[in-house]
């Protein structure tokens, strides 16, 4: 991949779609379902939702904010040296990296579902990350 970061690629078109098309999904959830399984839920579980909720949205608006600044590096809006200043990496590692799934085993099968999508999304980008800051990309 050129040094201009990964912009531009097919990969990178894929994993853009995938970002944007999750977050509509989880948007989708989160104004229609996520109240409906809330509520089906124990009292005692309801709080897990919430933050989970959050965690899932964090998840999402992180990965898209780095994707935007790997777009910014391929138009010339910035350079490789500003996408890899620590305000622009990938941030929110420690409430995104967490995941328990004894918790998560819990969630209505949608839930669970946007949940390790999201995950699994945030841990392919965070090794990006980490690629385009030692400059592997």
């Amino acid at each position: 991949m050129a040094s201009s970061g990964l912009v531009g690629t097919t990969f990178y078109n894929r994993t853009y779609d995938e970002a944007f098309e999750l977050t509509v999904e989880a948007r989708d959830y989160v104004a229609d379902g996520l109240q409906i399984d809330r509520e089906l839920a124990a009292f005692y579980e309801r709080s897990y939702f919430d933050c989970e909720a959050l965690r899932l949205t964090t998840r999402l608006s992180q990965v898209m904010a780095w994707l935007m600044v790997q777009r910014a590096v391929h138009a010339g809006e910035i350079d490789i040296d500003e996408a890899r200043e620590d305000a622009r990496r990938l941030g929110g590692r420690e409430v995104c990296f967490d995941n328990d799934s004894d918790i998560l085993d819990n969630f209505p099968p949608r839930f669970r579902n946007l949940m390790e999508r999201s995950f699994k999304l945030y841990q392919r980008i965070a090794r990006l990350d980490e690629m385009v800051a030692r400059g592997g990309m």
